[in-house]
């Protein structure tokens, strides 16, 4: 190990967008204590989850392992906490080490979390306010608003360790998690319109089916409590169940809405429309401005953590990290959610600032995945990688030294298919700096009796430099014949690589 080892400091939002950073210069909300973390530090445009859904995006970050080796591919299949993890690693290595917030990785003694100090987390997807949390393996409630609970536990427990030990602290946040509530005082932001996204409108003609197929948009399939809505008693403004054997239910979007009203939760303002049109851009406006209003809260709060590593002269022996564990559509192609491939999910957001080795304000633009994670913490603690680790240290790339063998390409691969909630095919692929592929398992996959084969599986190919929305599939473009072959070969190469077992026959469409 070295002399030195580096304070780690890793901060996680759930489902919080790059486009919702002030840094990526969106421009649709402020985020400044966000932003310091880039201005002093660095920003990554190309970081990549594996696989667009909480739990195995968790398990990849805490294993530095592809989803099928850590067995955690899905919302239902959680981690077995006797597998090897960096807490574990840099805990062995000299630190001191917790985790607080959103864990999402299982309940029970089976998979509660392992390699930490100290521990506190919420159950499942946890609450908003006065939420209950599991703490050291004892419930426990926690009144206030989530976001504040979570940094007021992590500066506790900053305050109460062994200051003789460097430090590993996972502050995990809920927010900005659906159902978006955001904190009391935050209700008057954001009260001016928010420009719609060009693809809002998005038709997906050109695409494989599954993205017409589903329920994610925000036109047709949030709920009311999604925008703070009370949902009415009967009669046909109920909407439809969110899936068999649901109480809660979608907001409708008649043909004809002029007789629908919407009534505010909080203060009973009832809101009625004319058209499809006004419908469609008051949920997109109400669903946008919670999700903001959410993500305030977190800039305070990263704020304060900053705060407090100034006040206690840490700031230069700290490695601070912030990032979500994927991205989130914001109403782009129409709708809300993550879990494709598509850029808005597969991005993730990556701040990180260490004074003694990473240069002010630097952007860095290799590509870099989740997995990577866990190695580049061991490297700077001057630890060993172990083998079984997939990902390779970031340290070189943050330190502006890109290694010539550096592999310029990300993999995905979603498992869940067709779930209930968001009927979201499952699929894998490679992005590259231009093209991306996808591969879509569609209705072939996991159901009894079909076959593997047909119609029912589709390729895309998208030139994300000529066509950044990705509106139009070129897979069958005689013109990107070569690109098509040779992101193939790559798909199969990577496969090969990390041991994932291919659905499509190699080589070939």
């Amino acid at each position: 190990m070295t002399a030195k080892q580096p304070n780690i400091l890793f901060i996680m939002a759930d489902d919080h967008a790059s486009k919702a950073i002030g840094c990526y210069g969106a421009g649709i909300n402020q985020t400044p204590h966000l932003d310091r973390i880039a201005n002093e530090g660095m920003r990554l445009n190309h970081c990549y989850v594996t696989n667009s859904i909480c739990t195995p995006s968790r398990a990849a970050i805490l294993t530095g392992t592809y989803n099928h080796v850590n067995c955690v591919s899905t919302l239902e299949t959680h981690i077995d906490n006797r597998l090897p993890n960096v807490a574990k690693h840099l805990k062995t290595g000299g630190y001191q080490t917790a985790m607080v917030g959103k864990w999402h990785l299982g309940e029970g003694k089976a998979h509660e979390p392992t390699g930490f100090d100290f521990w506190s987390v919420l159950p499942g997807q946890g609450e908003y306010f006065d939420p209950y949390m599991i703490e050291m393996g004892e419930d426990i409630e926690a009144p206030g608003y989530v976001t504040d609970v979570i940094t007021d536990k992590c500066l506790n427990w900053l305050d109460e360790r062994d200051r003789e030990k460097p430090f590993f602290l996972m502050c995990h946040h809920k927010a900005p998690h659906r159902e978006w509530e955001h904190h009391p005082k935050h209700a008057a932001l954001y009260q001016d319109d928010i420009a719609v996204p060009d693809t809002f409108d998005d038709d997906y003609c050109n695409r494989a089916k599954a993205a017409s197929e589903a329920k994610m948009r925000i036109r047709n399939d949030m709920k009311y409590r999604d925008l703070g809505l009370v949902q009415p008693e009967g009669g046909s403004e109920v909407g439809v169940r969110v899936k068999d054997g649901d109480i809660e239910r979608k907001i409708p979007h008649p043909e004809d809405p002029s007789d629908l009203r919407l009534i505010d939760r909080a203060t009973g303002e009832v809101f009625t429309f004319e058209t499809q049109a006004e419908l469609a851009h008051f949920k997109y406006q109400r669903y946008l401005k919670r999700y903001l209003r959410t993500i305030a809260s977190i800039d305070e709060n990263v704020g304060r953590m900053l705060d407090y590593l100034d006040r206690e002269g840490l700031t230069e022996d700290t490695i601070v990290i912030y990032t979500s564990d994927q991205g989130f559509f914001l109403g782009e192609h129409g709708w809300f959610d993550k879990r494709f491939m598509y850029e808005e999910s597969f991005q993730m957001p990556f701040l990180v600032r260490y004074p003694k080795e990473i240069a002010a304000g630097t952007v860095c633009d290799d590509m870099a995945c989740n997995v990577d994670f866990a190695p580049s913490f061991l490297d700077y603690a001057g630890l060993t990688v172990p083998s079984y680790m997939q990902g390779k240290s970031l340290r070189n790339l943050f330190g502006g030294n890109t290694p010539e063998d550096w592999s310029q390409l990300a993999y995905h691969r979603y498992w869940m298919h067709r779930d209930p909630d968001h009927n979201a095919y499952s699929h894998y692929g490679i992005r590259d700096q231009r093209y991306k592929l996808i591969y879509w398992y569609n209705e072939g996959f996991d159901l009894p009796g079909t076959n593997h084969g047909g119609e029912d599986r589709e390729w895309e190919l998208f030139d994300c430099q000529k066509d950044p929305l990705e509106l139009f599939n070129v897979v069958e473009d005689q013109a990107y014949f070569d690109v098509v072959q040779n992101m193939m070969r790559q798909l199969d190469a990577k496969m090969a690589e990390i041991g994932d077992v291919p659905e499509h026959h190699s080589g070939a469409l």
